[in-house]
């Protein structure tokens, strides 16, 4: 602890007025949120006391086993006009959590409350949903906090860029559904531009660095949205399965390569900042390095870096597709049928992806090398 005290004694007074300012953050949003009832407009309810009531086994048409529980929950409404009143709450769930969860007491729910009053006068309603925003601010706290503690000033820089990326992103979806003559690839490629020279400025600055990796970014994403819709045009699409997307009102396949485009953009920023670190980092050391020797590192580090990010990027599509296999398995149904309904498009994506790093490693490497040259020259 003294420790701690000499360290936070030593550091200079704008470090102290940040710490400052996170932790008063901090500290602020956790009182807010443990009090902003008044702020929603839907019912909440804590819950004060639980009860189970029944429990049943069940089984469906391909003998999968489960048990249903009947729950009786009282709970305190939280806000509105009813502020303050007991409530009484029926909840069925499954132990397999297919259907409902169940409910301890402490817990926050919003709810429908019935206009008719039971018997003894006590309120009556359904669950509509769980209040989450303690445990996802908790979450977003733990994200930042080690984002800062690691990166320092990067990560304060990181933080920004994905703030106002998030700001971009919905500004840029907004556009798109209330303005239907606009075309969701011409708005996407747009904020794929500004989100790319944002990202990387403020985390790596403004340097020959930063302007090869912005180059070599949007070069190997553009390149890569090309050549997957060029594949796409020449095989009529046969295999790809868009029965998850049929559901939106605009052109589905439109909306899969917006998403293929933006989900690409992360693996190849990243790519494209780490091939132009490490030749400027070589550089840095010895001023005199060949362009050889630049050429020849580079191809090492690229293939270093290659596979690793393919399948960071095959399986982060992957995993997200693992409880509807899960899903379809338990039901019977057949392999092909079950792999091509979940998996056709997370595959695309993710050689979409793929082919964009590979792309960009030669890309991001002779770029850099153009800048390394330039830089070079002015000396």
């Amino acid at each position: 602890m003294k420790q701690m005290i000499k360290k936070f004694t030593e550091i200079s007074k704008k470090m102290k007025g940040f710490i400052s300012i996170v932790l008063l953050t901090f500290i602020g949003s956790i009182i807010f949120v443990h009090n902003n009832y008044s702020f929603y407009e839907r019912p909440i309810v804590e819950v004060v006391k639980t009860e189970l009531l029944d429990q049943t086994e069940i089984k469906d048409h391909v003998n999968n086993m489960d048990k249903l529980f009947t729950q009786q929950i009282i709970g305190e409404v939280k806000n509105g006009k009813e502020k303050g009143k007991q409530i009484y709450l029926t909840n069925e769930f499954t132990s397999s959590k297919a259907n409902n969860d169940e409910y301890h007491i402490g817990s926050e729910l919003f709810v429908h409350i019935d206009s008719e009053v039971g018997e003894n006068g006590y309120l009556k309603g359904s669950v509509d949903d769980v209040k989450r925003d303690k445990y996802l601010l908790m979450i977003t706290w733990v994200f930042i906090f080690s984002l800062l503690f690691v990166g320092k000033r990067q990560g304060l820089f990181s933080l920004f860029s994905l703030v106002i990326n998030a700001i971009i992103l919905s500004i840029a979806l907004d556009v798109y559904v209330n303005t239907s003559e606009k075309s969701l690839l011409i708005i996407c490629s747009i904020s794929v531009i500004i989100f790319t020279i944002i990202s990387l400025i403020l985390v790596s600055g403004r340097n020959e660095k930063t302007y090869a990796a912005i180059i070599a970014t949007l070069l190997g994403t553009f390149l890569s949205l090309a050549i997957t819709y060029f594949v796409l045009w020449v095989t009529s699409e046969k295999g790809l399965r868009y029965e998850e997307l049929q559901f939106i009102t605009r052109p589905y396949k439109l909306v899969f390569l917006a998403g293929l485009f933006l989900g690409s953009l992360g693996a190849v920023m990243d790519v494209a900042i780490t091939m132009s670190s490490s030749i400027f980092g070589l550089y840095e050391k010895n001023n005199n390095i060949s362009v050889k020797a630049l050429i020849t590192s580079g191809r090492e580090i690229g293939k270093d870096i290659m596979g690793t990010m393919t399948n960071i990027l095959l399986f982060a599509y992957i995993s997200g597709t693992i409880p509807m296999l899960i899903l379809y398995f338990k039901n019977a149904s057949p392999l092909g049928f079950t792999l091509s309904m979940n998996l056709s498009l997370e595959l695309a994506r993710a050689l979409a992806g793929g082919i964009g790093i590979v792309l960009t490693i030669p890309i991001g490497l002779y770029i850099t090398i153009f800048f390394v040259n330039r830089k070079r020259a002015s000396e």
